[in-house]
């Protein structure tokens, strides 16, 4: 036996590749690691290399995984998941749209989520999956030439006492949040067909989140719209207002007390109570 914690067993490269990797599908190859640097890193050398769309990068353990603003990810060995895929839009796609996928992550997300592990969720604009108002999981979407990678680390199993110390949104995990279950198994297999089924229907409605029914699902889900918020943007720069909706863009909508709307496509969020 490879493992001792018999509350984390590992994954099973071979149950997910005959379960995932079916003829006509989405997902072309499912690479299970014991430890790696970043899934992400590991995703885009694929691209680079000429890897097709469809590659799944999986590690037990990832050392140098990165959030948002180059923020670190940790997570004990198969304590959570940390997955990444590497995506090919175009050309169907406009390049203007692929900033959807990182929203498309977190609703495919979310739903594996309330259904597999019956935890319910919510989505803090624009990629980090929140549980009882604490961040449960984080999703990085970087391009990759033609490509994009999207990456998404979940705390699973980690026990109250593993959880890493926090500057923003305190931290979570499925256990901690009293999940029915914490079988990585199913929730990566609902998490990736899932991704496929939006994934799908989005491509094939030519990028349009609207169309495909993107937009509204992620409204659904999403915690921040109703919330007063505090945006910090890059450069530093500081709004404040209520958050209204989400634009075809993928943007967020807000209105300042003086009624005028402005829209953000980057930055932190901080909810306001």
């Amino acid at each position: 036996m490879g493992y001792t914690d018999l509350d984390r067993p590992p994954l099973s490269a071979r149950a997910l590749t005959r379960a995932l990797i079916v003829p006509g599908g989405l997902w072309s190859r499912l690479d299970v690691r014991e430890q790696t640097g970043s899934t992400n890193a590991d995703a885009a050398a694929a691209a680079a290399g000429g890897e097709p769309e469809g590659l799944v990068v999986v590690a037990e353990s990832q050392i140098a995984g990165r959030g948002r603003r180059d923020r670190q990810w940790v997570s004990p060995p198969r304590a959570g998941l940390t997955v990444s895929v590497l995506l090919r839009p175009g050309p169907g796609v406009p390049p203007a749209e692929f900033g959807w996928l990182p929203l498309l992550a977190g609703v495919a997300l979310t739903e594996a989520v309330t259904r597999v592990a019956g935890v319910e969720s919510a989505l803090k604009w624009p990629n980090d999956l929140l549980v009882g108002d604490r961040k449960c999981a984080g999703i990085l979407a970087e391009v990759a030439g033609d490509a994009v990678v999207v990456g998404i680390g979940l705390n699973v199993s980690t026990r109250a006492e593993e959880l890493p110390e926090t500057t923003g949104v305190p931290a979570t995990s499925l256990r901690v949040a009293g999940a029915e279950s914490f079988d990585r198994d199913p929730l990566l297999r609902g998490l990736l067909r899932g991704m496929e089924r939006w994934y799908t229907g989005w491509r094939e409605s030519g990028g349009d989140a609207e169309m495909c029914g993107l937009l509204a699902a992620y409204q659904r889900h999403c915690a921040t719209v109703g919330r007063r918020v505090r945006v910090l943007l890059p450069g530093g720069d500081e709004r404040s207002g209520e958050a209204t909706g989400v634009d075809r863009a993928g943007q967020l909508v807000i209105r300042t007390e003086e009624g005028a709307d402005f829209r953000v496509s980057a930055g932190d969020v901080l909810h306001v109570r």
